[in-house]
């Protein structure tokens, strides 16, 4: 069993293995808001009956927490043994405690994700306090707003989710979101009038989307509002802003974009060269700590900003020098990788003037960008003979990476791919780069899936994690938290939006395939890019027969990439059952290579041994 899950942010609720469970008397829910409140902290049984009745208990109080108690542990673990300890509502001495992790409680996530905002840069806040608020579904412990044991803790939240909706707000105006900011604000002036510094960014907000009368409308309003509900005039913050509207104070507007956000202006001052590079060299550390969308758009501003310079060495420096690995073989920006390939393919065009190792740079970045192809081997293999014959190790690490990248032109390639992912490693230590030593160790526990060797990728995996957690590399836990969902425990770890590529679809998929191991039936859902090589499965499964025999014959072949097995043996299972001759062979063809690995390289999705598909079509009628 999963740990449960929690809800405070409205009607409180619990969840147990994705199933809500009942907590269908008051008393239930008020003990656990108590417990939930205290975060982990014991309460005695004589407080907890102090704060459940105000007046005098009733005799028979101390058995009527314990049968609620019972009941509760009922509810929150249905499926343990009788007599059995339990592990979440526990006996501490003479009172009880919840025990549970970090994220089981929506308010605790809430929290954390503030906090985690607070040092980030405005995009990336945007988006973790986007997402926090989300977590809102109502007010904290809404049925018991007037019980005492509520009062601080939902005081405390309550302000904590106006400072959060402030900090968002903020976060879309440095960036030039302004329109977006309005109605985010629009409702925090409605539920906390008395907070001045929600009028002053709705104001700002409205004039910086053009909107000037609205702005200072919101100003009056919020004059009338302070003066009738608080008896106060405004403070000298509203008062300056209101003349600076009137008067189109310059200053109001977005300020020109600095360090990463270079502008065309700002390109044509003194030490352009200097702040591209130095830009350069940022984006890689923003992409590896987790602010990937960030530093994607960033990348593309500071590559067209170097091609405006008109410099050939200067643009091939920048789009070389982002040396950041791969280990998903599925863009989370199609649209940015082909500007940054095509960038690459004009600049080693258009100059001789650039050096080995910057040439080295471009070839790997272009087979790197154009994952799921495994048209650019010639690319990486250059690359990686360049940086062997100049001795350089983290060149000699990139061009490693970019040429797993290309390592699917078949099927059953997962002991070259777990060679490189060797060889990435032993580099990377030897290179001092604990970047790569993560991607060479991620290639390898990918690999080892495909090799079924399960406890060698847990190794991995356990390596991936020590390393991530030490060097702050968040992202690699998304990759092994995945693994262990797959093939170690029924864990179910978010997927962050932060990596489209990887995540969308992915969940669907997961979840299709499971059910096709385990021969029951399969469920539709949002499936992604992987959506035209499911459907005729899901066609046929729906007794539209006519329809999937369509798609099928009319499917093309599937990506190069990790889900390369997966997918040919969706496609081989869909073509046995309608009997389609000329999609058999063509499937078992695919898959021949590969008969000795598992259908299961990307180490996320499992879809088991491949030679049991390769039995299917043999088996198949081929008339």
């Amino acid at each position: 069993m999963s740990c449960p899950q929690f809800r405070v942010l409205g009607p409180i609720q619990v969840t147990v293995d994705g199933v809500v469970r009942q907590l269908s008397k008051r008393r239930h829910r008020e003990i656990v808001g108590i417990l939930l409140s205290l975060r982990g902290g014991v309460i005695s049984t004589q407080d907890l009956i102090a704060e459940l009745w105000d007046d005098a208990p009733p005799a028979g109080a101390v058995g009527a927490v314990r049968t609620f108690v019972g009941e509760l542990r009922r509810i929150i673990e249905p499926n343990r043994l009788p007599r059995s300890p339990a592990k979440v509502l526990v006996t501490v001495g003479d009172g009880y405690s919840l025990r549970l992790s970090a994220d089981a409680v929506d308010a605790w996530r809430f929290e954390a994700a503030v906090e985690s905002a607070g040092t980030a840069l405005p995009e990336k806040a945007d988006s973790v306090l986007s997402a926090a608020l989300a977590e809102w579904q109502g007010e904290a412990f809404e049925e018991f707003a007037e019980r005492p044991w509520s009062r601080s803790v939902r005081t405390r939240l309550g302000d904590l989710r106006f400072s959060a909706v402030e900090r968002c707000a903020n976060a879309r105006l440095a960036v030039g979101r302004a329109d977006e900011a309005v109605p985010l604000l629009e409702g925090q002036v409605t539920a906390a009038p008395w907070r001045e510094e929600g009028w002053a960014l709705l104001a700002l907000a409205l004039y910086r989307s053009q909107r000037q009368g609205e702005a200072l409308a919101v100003l009056r309003t919020a004059r009338m509002r302070l003066r009738r509900d608080l008896g106060v005039d405004p403070g000298p913050a509203l008062s300056a802003l209101e003349i600076q509207i009137l008067r189109r104070d310059p200053n109001l507007e977005l300020p020109e974009p600095t360090g990463l956000g270079l502008t065309a202006a700002a390109y044509s001052r003194s030490g352009t060269r200097a702040q591209l590079e130095a830009s350069n060299a940022v984006l890689g550390s923003l992409a590896v700590t987790g602010d990937v969308k960030t530093a994607q758009t960033q990348r593309i501003a500071t590559i067209r900003a170097a091609q405006s310079v008109d410099d050939a060495e200067l643009t091939a420096r920048i789009i070389g020098g982002y040396d950041i690995p791969g280990i998903w073989t599925r863009s989370d920006n199609r649209e940015a990788t082909e500007v940054v390939v095509a960038a690459a393919e004009h600049t080693l065009a258009s100059t001789a003037r650039i050096s080995d190792r910057t040439r080295a740079r471009l070839l790997a970045t272009i087979a790197m960008e154009s994952r799921g192809t495994a048209d650019r081997q010639a690319e990486a293999q250059e690359a990686e003979s360049i940086a062997t014959r100049l001795g350089d190790e983290q060149l000699h690490c990139f061009a490693l990476s970019a040429r797993f990248m290309q390592e699917f032109h078949r099927t059953g390639l997962a002991k070259e791919r777990a060679d490189i992912g060797a060889q990435l490693t032993a580099l990377a230590i030897s290179a001092d780069s604990p970047t790569f030593e993560i991607n060479g160790r991620l290639i390898r526990m990918q690999a080892l899936c495909a090799l079924d060797d399960i406890p060698a990728a847990n190794a991995e995996a356990d390596a991936v994690d020590e390393l991530a957690a030490r060097h702050e590399r968040p992202l690699a836990a998304v990759f092994t938290g995945r693994f262990r969902s797959a093939f170690i425990d029924d864990s179910d770890p978010p997927l962050p939006d932060a990596m489209p590529g990887f995540t969308h679809g992915l969940a669907a998929l997961t979840r299709f395939t499971r059910e096709m191991t385990q021969g029951s039936n399969i469920s539709d859902g949002d499936f992604g890019p992987y959506e035209p090589w499911v459907r005729p499965l899901l066609m046929l499964r729906a007794d539209r027969r006519q329809d999937a025999t369509h798609a099928l014959r009319t499917l093309p072949a599937p990506p190069n990439d990790l889900l390369l097995e997966v997918t040919w043996c969706v496609i081989a299972q869909t073509a046995v059952e309608l009997g389609e001759a000329a999609t058999i062979q063509r499937a078992f063809s695919a898959l021949a290579p590969a008969g000795g690995e598992r259908a299961a390289g990307s180490g996320v999705v499992d879809l088991g041994n491949v030679k049991r598909f390769l039995e299917l079509l043999e088996a198949a009628p081929k008339g």
